[in-house]
């Protein structure tokens, strides 16, 4: 007889999942790796949204994952762009070395 794995897992999984984010946000300063947290932390999102959906039977969360998604996508897109054009404008990618706010 299969076991299925209990929901109590997955949202650990995803805790774990959504702090390291936090940790990467928090305390990186390249661009490109403080992008992948945050993405890093969009899945955890998911990954709690898709363990619910499940145990409670109801296909909303799953919906709302797939739309999560395709901003996440859009999200990536646009930040490599700023990304892109950041460095080369200012030849970096550490958000400490860059200020395009200063006159």
């Amino acid at each position: 007889m299969l076991e299925t794995i209990q929901m109590e897992y997955y949202l650990i999984l995803s805790a774990v999942l959504f702090t390291i984010g936090t940790i990467g946000v928090l305390t990186r300063r390249n661009a490109i790796i403080i992008f992948m947290s945050l993405e890093l932390m969009l899945n955890a999102v998911n990954l709690s949204l898709v363990a619910f959906s499940s145990y409670y039977g109801d296909s909303a969360g799953q919906i709302f994952v797939f739309f999560i998604m395709a901003l996440a996508a859009a999200e990536a897109a646009v930040g490599l762009a700023i990304i892109l054009s950041l460095f080369r404008l200012k030849k970096t990618v550490y958000v400490d070395e860059v200020n395009i706010f200063k006159w």
